[in-house]
């Protein structure tokens, strides 16, 4: 986590000189998710130069406003372009970068997302690909829609406080990361299978361990850890198992729970929620409709 906060107060630093507000509008830095940081901030319209000295965490941004002229020098070279709503830029680990623009551009709030690049070493390995032989490449400018989804649940996750928990957090940056692995990266020559999967049990600790604490806001690595595997293997090989994601499966049984909690007894629907593992009822009854077609209140 340490890295990752360097990262963010060298993109604050960065954020004051391009102009945009010390404070961010939004900040995931209080929510202490696993390996990712992400804020928003709102930019003004004046022109800057800056070059940024190599950071130790992957760099992404999102641009997100009106259209703005933005140039980048790499290799020597200028990269100039008019970055349109959903246009994302990607900085590797290790690699310095250089922005400027010289004209007054409109306001927009850009959302930064910081990686830590352990996440990227796990992913591929559990995508069995050899982390030895790839690395993420440096992208200026790019629309891509799957990318620009990815990053705007995780921008309403923060916009709601966390409200969907840790579970769906590490989902989302998985997703994120293995976007990365397979379309901003270096030719990758995939490991040779090894048929792996999770032993009959490891399968029943993992489940014994999330049905006992489905009342919490658990996470890949405290789930892992039961069983002491890397986490984004863990969500791999338990996909693998099961057919469905840990996330999936936790909110699979917090519904089940709480179908024979509404059947069984008298308890507060809202009490319910919380002691299933839901942050609230209405939370509860999204994924209950969701999943069964009818509302906590009909079964009751």
């Amino acid at each position: 986590m340490k890295n990752i906060v360097k990262a963010l107060e060298l993109n604050q630093r960065l954020n004051e000189s391009l102009g945009l507000n010390q404070s961010p509008m939004l900040s995931s830095r209080q929510m202490n998710w696993n390996g990712i940081l992400v804020e928003q901030c709102q930019s003004s319209s004046t022109s800057f130069e800056i070059e940024v000295p190599a950071i130790s965490d992957h760099w992404l941004n999102l641009h997100l406003g009106n259209p703005a002229p933005l140039l980048q020098k790499r290799d020597d070279r200028l990269h100039e372009s008019i970055r349109h709503n959903g246009n994302c830029f990607l900085v590797p680990a290790g690699q310095p970068s250089y922005w400027c623009r010289h004209s007054e551009g409109a306001i927009c709030s850009p959302l930064h997302i910081c990686l830590k690049p352990k996440l990227i070493e796990q992913a591929a390995e559990a995508d069995e690909i050899d982390p030895q032989r790839f690395n993420l490449v440096t992208c200026f400018d790019r629309q891509d829609l799957q990318l620009h989804q990815i990053a705007m649940l995780l921008h309403a996750e923060l916009q709601s406080g966390g409200i969907m928990g840790q579970l769906y957090v590490e989902s989302l940056t998985q997703t994120l990361v293995i976007h990365l692995i397979r379309h901003y990266s270096t030719f990758t020559k995939t490991i040779t299978s090894r048929n792996k999967s999770l032993t009959n049990l490891q399968l029943q600790q993992a489940i014994e361990y999330i049905h006992a604490h489905l009342d919490q806001d658990l996470s890949l690595s405290q789930i892992a850890q039961v069983i002491n595997i890397s986490p984004t293997y863990f969500a791999s090989l338990f996909k693998r198992a099961t057919g469905t994601s840990p996330h999936q499966y936790v909110i699979q049984q917090r519904v089940e729970r709480a179908k024979l909690m509404l059947s069984k007894t008298d308890i507060a629907i809202a009490d319910i929620a919380l002691q299933v593992g839901f942050s609230s009822q209405s939370h509860l009854t999204q994924q209950f409709k969701r999943l069964t077609g009818i509302t906590p209140k009909q079964v009751r």
